[in-house]
């Protein structure tokens, strides 16, 4: 049996009362997992839904892991060291797996890619384009000082796709529709407790039904209740639009219209808060701010196109309320369904007029802020803000910087934040272990089935 590390031990802490008065955390079982999500993408640029990047770090986890109170901490990695102020240094399992991430990360990093999370990568030396491994080790030289470099890389959108070699997980399939999951025994923090995870992809009514007859013992992606557990709201939803083909008055007549209260409790299902400036609560505390003056309502006979994403259901609905509340400001708002590798292809593009745009935002104010510019298509702007924000050696002054800049750069950016969500969960009574890590997604792989009584007609299996 393999020890597990300190991470682990820490991930667990608040789930493991009932294993340490059994005298140890018991391994074994099944665990019969339910969720609303479609298929998940096999690209983690496209994965990012916490559900779906949940799903996906099953079976592929970036370099590192950040623990609840924010730690990187190797997961992929074997470890991850600074031998020099600007230099990262990551020991992987094997010099395939290091020339693989290498690949995977140019991917992301080229001027052809369609993604904003390639601005994680933004303070690496020709922004990682040209990376090279020597053996199963990986540097990686900063163009400029970023001390939360490390904990951008635990971003699950830089986890290796799932057909790369690199690809490793706590749990592994025998292939990407396989409906069972095996522990990894040598998934380097430490092997999972259970032996084997079975995934089972549903509806909402069919989440309802297997949780009122106990046929899943825990379920991803159910409406918030006093039952359920939900991580830090970063899965942040923005409207953009284009400055070229939109009026300059398209804020003041958005802001004019939007209530975003009840546009979070009315259209938008599962844990969600409201938005109000340019990075969720949980990295930017709300702050009052004046409300800018009513300009008179513009003229009739604007047409626009509102482009959103086919497999996101609260998109949809936002969608809708915003082309009706719009309309009252002059507007009339086509709207078009794209799946999401179109919609960021179009986005890339900058072939739009109105787009929502859903990110998942790293938890720490730094490279949320370098990965919201990039939506915004200020990728310009990292150059200035980020060396100045990586030169305040204290974290906290960073983030005090971050929040400071956000507001003011707010105002100009072609991006009006909507509201943030985070993902829900329910489980059973004999699963223990779930604990959320700082980006908001459940550790499964610390997850344990309390063994049955004896004599008793339950169990985990």
């Amino acid at each position: 049996m393999t020890l597990r590390p300190a991470l682990l031990a820490s991930l667990l802490l608040l789930g493991a009362s009932t294993a340490r008065a059994a005298g140890r955390t018991p391994y074994g079982g099944e665990l019969r997992l339910a969720h609303t999500g479609p298929a998940t993408p096999a690209v983690p640029s496209l994965a990012d839904t916490p559900l779906e990047a949940t799903l996906l770090g099953l079976v592929s986890r970036s370099v590192c892991q950040l623990t609840p109170e924010g730690q990187a901490a190797p997961a992929l990695a074997l470890s991850m060291s600074r031998p020099f102020p600007q230099v990262v240094r990551l020991v992987l399992p094997s010099p395939a797996q290091a020339q693989a991430l290498v690949q995977a990360w140019a991917r992301l990093s080229s001027p052809e890619e369609t993604s904003p999370y390639r601005a994680l990568l933004f303070p690496l030396r020709d922004e990682g384009r040209r990376l090279s491994a020597t053996g199963d080790t990986l540097e990686l030289t900063l163009a400029f000082p970023w001390p939360d470099q490390e904990r951008a890389l635990c971003h699950p959108t830089l986890a290796p796709p799932r057909s790369s070699a690199a690809a490793l997980g706590p749990f592994s399939s025998a292939s990407a529709t396989a409906q069972t999951l095996e522990a990894r025994l040598s998934w380097p923090p430490g092997r999972p407790y259970l032996d084997t995870l079975r995934p089972r992809a549903t509806d909402e009514r069919g989440l309802t039904r297997l949780l009122s007859t106990h046929g899943t013992q825990v379920a991803l992606g159910v409406p918030p209740d006093p039952g359920s557990s939900t991580g830090a709201a970063l899965y942040a939803t923005y409207l953009a639009w284009s400055p070229r083909r939109v009026p300059v008055d398209f804020r003041q007549a958005v802001e004019n219209a939007l209530d975003r209260e009840d546009l979070t409790r009315l259209f938008v299902r599962g844990p969600a808060e409201p938005m109000p400036h340019l990075l969720p609560s949980a990295l930017m505390p709300k702050a009052a701010g004046p409300r800018p003056p009513r300009p008179p309502v513009p003229a009739g006979g604007r047409q626009v196109t509102l482009l959103y994403d086919t497999d996101n259901e609260d998109q949809r609905a936002v969608a809708e309320r915003l082309q009706v509340k719009l309309h009252d400001q002059g507007y009339t708002v086509a709207l078009t369904a794209l799946p999401r590798a179109g919609l960021r292809a179009r986005w890339a593009k900058g072939d739009y007029e109105l787009m929502l745009h859903s990110l998942l935002l790293p938890p720490v104010p730094g490279p949320a802020l370098a990965v919201v510019l990039d939506a915004a298509g200020r990728k310009d702007l990292l150059g200035v803000e980020l060396p100045r924000i990586g030169a305040l050696p204290d974290a906290a002054a960073r983030d005090a910087r971050v929040r400071e800049r956000a507001l003011v750069l707010a105002p100009s950016l072609p991006l009006l934040p909507l509201y943030a969500q985070g993902l829900a969960l329910r489980a059973e009574p004999e699963v223990g272990g779930l604990v959320f890590d700082a980006q908001g997604l459940p550790v499964l792989e610390g997850v344990w089935l309390a063994p049955a009584p004896v004599g008793g007609s339950g169990g985990r299996r």
